[in-house]
């Protein structure tokens, strides 16, 4: 298929006779890193003023096994001196003469190409290739229990976005599969067995997503239907190995299998445990508005799994070095992927100025890990698993349709309702003007009829989808940084030059302190509707 123009009619760059080799510009680059707190996100230069706190659902009080507790950087910009300046200078460029240029018909046409599979076969059988080649046929599908059709052993998992940046309304849709070690897909004997598989999944999800507060033996967690007589485990704890149960009453003490040497730990993910993930531009005429164009592949190992005392150490080097203001060090190269302190080896994928996948550099690989070496939300260094939504209803392709703006673990107040007053916008920056338009007064308050009908049975694409107007500026402004291979200034779809941000941290206190507005609660873990239900059977 041929490639738009994406500036309506001006001189664009000819397209190259074939497609670059994904790891050239990568080896090319080296080991060259420019901005040495690459690992800082953009979010964390937000001017807050007194009451405009995004900043409690990344840096909150230690929760579970996340010693991190890092509520105080709330009412601190606890930078190094290199990271005192805001180096993601594409928040302040003005692209809207750039945007206007573009052509409706243009940009969807692009989106709407897949740049996934030509990685796969540009990367397939590379001897001098030591990192993760693509092995997912998301062409072929899932099945409708999430499974890859492929039988690569990924399944896919529906969450609920993390607030702000991940919301389809700042810019970009995406999805996320699970892979467990092949000793966790076989039975006792080694042979395949999808039954174990979904089992030892159902507990993993429960270890990660149940509350920390809980005792492992009272947690109790919906799960898809399992026949417990071809397990041979009493799962739902009624003493009785029937055909069909619905429920994991306790955590075991192992998992099943060819994994039964394995100890089950509470928030930690087993050795061998992989996650992919995409993020896409937006479709409009798409549920979910998953393009099929990527913006980025990101994939997780996790190779070392860390006894509870090394965890813990982590968190308390992480606290150290940020307070002695230690520039972050990072162990790996793009071609194996950076190694996480929390031993996750972590590797990532984005587009050339063609639009194929490319290796990420060394510098746009450290982007990655400042949300995944350690921040107090977190569950183990990672996201969106323990925001799956439990039990059948959640194992399959990325569908946000029926999820509701369940509280966040010990609340009441629904979670995105939270954020939109707590924040006062849509996004950490403050920049997304039709939130702002449709919730918002002009003091930045949430209006009184919008807190009534926000509630936690809201379905939360009525609060995150943006309009098809703007999901189609957002995919022309990130097409532009993509054209310009801009990343290391900033890779966030912008509409219009950033304000509600610092250029330079000269102050190094947030107004956050003084004006009372911190908050200690902040979180992943949900108050899942199916969980109270299943407690309430178990009862």
């Amino acid at each position: 298929m041929a490639r738009a123009d994406p500036r309506a009619g001006a001189a664009a760059p000819p397209v190259p006779a074939r497609r670059q080799d994904p790891l050239a510009f990568a080896r090319s680059v080296g080991d060259r890193i420019d901005n040495l707190e690459a690992s800082i996100p953009p979010q964390c230069y937000t001017r807050t003023g007194p009451r405009s706190n995004p900043c409690f659902a990344c840096h909150t009080a230690g929760h579970g096994d996340n010693g991190m507790s890092d509520w105080h950087l709330q009412g601190e910009y606890a930078f190094s001196d290199f990271g005192a300046v805001n180096h993601w200078t594409n928040l302040f460029v003005d692209r809207r003469p750039a945007i206007a240029a573009i052509t409706d018909e243009a940009v969807l046409a692009y989106v709407r190409e897949d740049n996934y599979r030509p990685l796969r076969v540009a990367l397939r059988g590379r001897a001098d290739y030591r990192g993760y080649v693509p092995d997912l046929d998301l062409a072929a599908g899932f099945d409708a229990r999430g499974f890859a059709v492929d039988g690569s052993g990924w399944r896919a998992y529906t969450f609920k976005p993390f607030v702000g940046t991940f919301w389809p309304t700042n810019g970009s849709a995406g999805d996320a599969m699970i892979r467990l070690d092949m000793s966790f897909r076989t039975d006792s004997e080694g042979r395949p067995s999808s039954a174990i598989y979904a089992a030892n999944l159902a507990i993993l999800e429960a270890a990660i997503g149940g509350d920390p507060k809980i005792a492992a033996d009272e947690l109790v967690w919906p799960i898809e239907s399992m026949d417990e007589r071809a397990l041979g485990v009493d799962l739902d704890g009624d003493g009785e190995l029937g055909p069909a149960a619905r429920l994991l009453r306790g955590l075991p003490a192992r998992y099943l299998g060819g994994a039964a040497s394995r100890p089950v730990r509470r928030e930690v993910y087993p050795e061998g445990t992989e996650l992919l993930h995409s993020v896409r531009y937006l479709d409009p005429e798409v549920p979910g508005l998953i393009a099929a164009r990527m913006k980025e592949l990101r994939y997780a190992r996790k190779v070392d799994e860390l006894d509870r005392w090394a965890i813990q150490r982590v968190y308390e080097e992480a606290i150290d070095e940020r307070q002695e203001g230690k520039l972050p060090r990072f162990r790996g190269s793009p071609e194996v992927g950076l190694r996480s302190d929390l031993g996750w080896q972590i590797q990532g994928f984005i587009e050339d100025e063609d639009g194929a996948l490319r290796l990420q550099t060394a510098e746009e690989h450290r982007f990655c890990m400042g949300c995944h070496q350690g921040i107090g939300a977190t569950v183990d260094g990672v996201f969106s698993f323990a925001r799956k939504r439990p039990g059948a209803a959640g194992w399959r392709y990325q569908d946000v349709d029926g999820l509701t703006d369940a509280p966040r673990l010990g609340q009441r107040e629904p979670e995105y309702r939270q954020y939109l007053a707590r924040v006062g916008g849509g996004d950490e920056l403050r920049a997304n003007a039709e939130m702002l338009a449709r919730f918002f007064d002009g003091a930045g308050a949430l209006r009184p009829e919008v807190l009534a009908g926000l509630d936690v049975t809201t379905e939360i694409a009525e609060i995150v989808a943006p309009s098809r107007r703007r999901a189609i500026d957002l995919d022309k402004a990130y097409w532009l940084v993509v054209r310009e291979q801009s990343f290391t200034r900033g890779r966030d779809a912008v509409l219009a030059p950033a304000e509600n941000v610092h250029r330079r941290i000269d102050d190094g206190a947030t107004e956050l302190g003084a004006a009372g507005t911190i908050h200690y609660d902040g979180g992943l873990r949900l108050e899942w509707p199916e969980v109270a239900k299943a407690r309430a059977v178990a009862r």
